[in-house]
């Protein structure tokens, strides 16, 4: 896999080499008073996955400077009809080689055989998941678009099915069942038109994609998993000419690890500028062994927060 900026295209539900440029500057004509950051991205897109180290980097440093706004864009409504004959993706089976590709490339772990017994039928489901959750509290929506990609990416499982939904939504702290029971209400799918209005007022024809737009009404358009390079210079682009980036220092391994939960080394190293074969020792000078488990997990290491009693 030779191109790092790939994109899972909207149209044809089929992820790929993105064809637009670095970044396209734009004229958005709705008004600001500060950055706006939109994320369009999808559950089940697995270049949005793959960009996970660099975005949560991104935030953590900069995230002061701008609002952000995570929208659903609405990659696979469904099978029925569906074929990309041209990609040799005709079926759900047929996705399980690329998601394994994108893994292999990003050292994000992808599984990718449920594609082949259990496969994911629509992406909208959890997306609706998302959208109530974010009505009520954006925090918690991250959290579980986090969960939901790892039970799918990392975990191989069908995050379609509403046990899988309810199971992640309980690990929040919320009802499961409440939620997922709206999933096909009328205000589940019309949270999510909303989403799928605003992706495509944006210009948006595949995920990952980002874009910032500033009080004067000048946006950025990223398009494709990039480095973490690319957003910090579209986001000085949008500041004035006298202002200077201010990135905040980086959280300690022990406060990431408890707002996250579980980390993949290469999360580890993005955010901490490490080389692989530093990441273990990192995480023994600062962690203390009964604040985590080590696993091994389709060649890629990673921790997981040890919880107390009454977590």
């Amino acid at each position: 896999m030779t191109n790092p900026n790939m994109i899972c295209d909207l149209e044809t539900g089929v992820c790929g080499p993105a064809n637009d440029e670095e970044m396209e500057i734009f004229q958005f004509d709705h008004v600001k008073k500060s950055i706006e950051l939109y994320y369009v991205t999808d559950p089940i897109c697995s270049h949005c996955w793959a960009l996970e180290p660099v975005l949560r980097r991104f935030l953590e440093q900069y995230k002061h400077h701008f609002n952000i706004h995570t929208v659903m864009g609405g990659l696979l409504k469904g099978w029925e009809g569906f074929a990309d004959t041209a990609n040799g993706i005709s079926a759900p089976s047929n996705v399980a080689s690329h998601w394994r590709e994108v893994g292999e490339h990003s050292r994000m772990p992808i599984d990718g055989s449920l594609w082949y017994d259990n496969p994911v039928q629509s992406s909208y489901p959890p997306s609706r998941v998302f959208k109530l959750i974010q009505r009520d509290n954006e925090q918690l929506a991250a959290a579980f678009l986090r969960r939901a990609r790892e039970a799918v990416f990392a975990f191989n499982r069908n995050i379609g099915d509403a046990q899988v939904l309810m199971d992640i939504v309980n690990q929040l702290g919320l009802n499961g069942k409440k939620i997922v029971e709206e999933v096909n209400s009328p205000i589940g799918q019309q949270l999510l038109d909303q989403d799928f209005a605003l992706s495509r007022k944006l210009g948006v024809r595949g995920f990952p994609t980002i874009i910032m737009v500033n009080e004067e009404n000048k946006g950025i358009k990223i398009v494709g998993a990039r480095s973490l390079d690319h957003y910090v210079k579209g986001l000085q682009q949008l500041l004035p000419l006298d202002e200077e980036l201010q990135p905040q220092p980086l959280p300690e391994l022990r406060q990431l690890l408890d707002a996250e939960k579980l980390l993949f080394s290469k999360e580890i190293e993005a955010m901490y500028d490490l080389e692989q074969a530093e990441t273990e020792s990192f995480i023994q000078k600062n962690l203390s062994p009964t604040e985590y488990e080590l696993n091994h997990l389709l060649g890629e290491m990673y921790i997981e927060k040890k919880l107390n009693k009454g977590e």
